[in-house]
């Protein structure tokens, strides 16, 4: 029986949401491979091997876990993964029209309101969440987190019109594409977070076999192969179109050498980075308990936006930002940061209150 244990839950998802925040800081180093080809790299591995090196070395007696799991709820699993590859596809389109600021406050909100509620109204749980100790703190959390998310928003699309005018004459901006996109990566983005509740009863049959707090690593073999699928094909389907495949072996003008590797690394590191928000974003799941497991996804996006923000600023990318832009994204990391207290203390009271944990079969893994 795992115990619950809310700083460390809290503490495993700020750390996955830290490296979520940065697994894409290795693409600005890459030199001489197309989009197309890098992504379909990186994807191999966040989407594809690590699931199933994570798999292999975290879930016991693995065979058995897939032999016994329900065949329909793998299968599921898989077919919303391959959603919530489309998701980023349109997320990262998305971002050529509007930017990347306006489809981050869209995209991430929309994904982080929808990924938290919907499995529960889906159970029919709704009615008896809101009865819970601490649900109106919860509930207050997410909604204080999307208003957050959109206030630095905000701020980040002054921040990229403020952008010298060369600049923004070289861009696509196209608000209704864009605002399109963006509404279609929110919702297949939140799917991801939905394919994670699909696949609990998988989740389930590795905790009897010994999994313990690791078992929510089986749940990513059918999530994030169904993303490598979409993903894989669109790239290779660009690949194709563009004359890039033959950048997997030899750069353009004849390159390749320690540049090709490279890129390999860095396409490697992206992929860990990627894959390791989700590793510790199943550990800090189990140990927020049965109550309150719902609002692991609000608070994992809440980090992701909070802490990507945190390390602009570090990186001193809003200098020379006017003083209205700094302010509005001071504001939106404050509360980014209240949104986050709330939901913990929400969940803190629910564990007060509780004397039984029920529905702990079904918590999201």
């Amino acid at each position: 029986m795992i115990q619950p244990n809310l700083p460390l839950g809290i503490g495993f998802h700020t750390a996955g949401a830290f490296l979520a925040a940065n697994c894409y800081a290795p693409q600005r180093y890459v030199k001489g491979w197309a989009w197309e080809i890098f992504w379909m790299t990186q994807a191999a591995w966040c989407w594809l091997l690590w699931p199933i090196i994570g798999a292999l070395l975290t879930i016991p007696q693995l065979p058995r876990v897939l032999a016994d799991a329900p065949g329909d709820r793998m299968l599921f699993a898989f077919l919303m993964g391959v959603a919530y590859g489309v998701g980023g596809t349109a997320f990262n389109i998305s971002i050529r029209y509007i930017g990347f600021a306006l489809t981050y406050s869209i995209a991430v909100g929309l994904s982080s309101v929808l990924g938290t509620l919907t499995p529960p109204l889906v159970r029919g749980e709704i009615g008896a969440i809101l009865q819970r100790p601490g649900a109106g703190w919860v509930l207050s959390g997410v909604a204080v987190g999307a208003l957050g998310i959109a206030i630095c928003g905000v701020a980040g699309r002054l921040k990229e019109t403020s952008l010298d005018a060369s600049v923004r004459r070289d861009t696509e901006f196209s608000l209704s594409k864009g605002l399109v996109l963006s509404l279609v990566a929110g919702v297949l983005s939140a799917v991801y977070g939905m394919a994670l509740e699909v696949a609990a009863p998988v989740a389930d049959v590795a905790e009897r076999y010994g999994a313990d707090i690791w078992k929510g690593n089986v749940s990513y073999l059918f999530v994030n192969t169904g993303a490598f699928v979409t993903s894989f094909a669109y790239s290779l389907y660009l690949a194709r179109k563009n004359g890039t495949t033959t950048e997997l072996v030899r750069l353009p003008g004849g390159g390749g050498g320690r540049r090709l590797a490279w890129n390999y690394a860095l396409a490697l590191l992206t992929g860990t980075l990627w894959y390791g928000q989700f590793f510790l974003y199943n550990l800090g799941h189990v140990r927020l308990g049965a109550q309150y497991a719902f609002s692991s996804w609000a608070i994992h996006m809440i980090l992701l936006v909070l802490l990507s923000n945190l390390s602009a600023l570090a990186f001193r990318e809003w200098k020379g930002c006017s003083r209205l832009t700094r302010v509005i994204m001071g504001a939106g990391v404050v509360v980014l940061c209240a949104a986050v207290l709330m939901i913990a203390h929400g969940n803190r009271a629910g564990d007060a209150g509780a004397s039984v944990a029920p529905h702990a079969d079904q918590a999201l893994s």
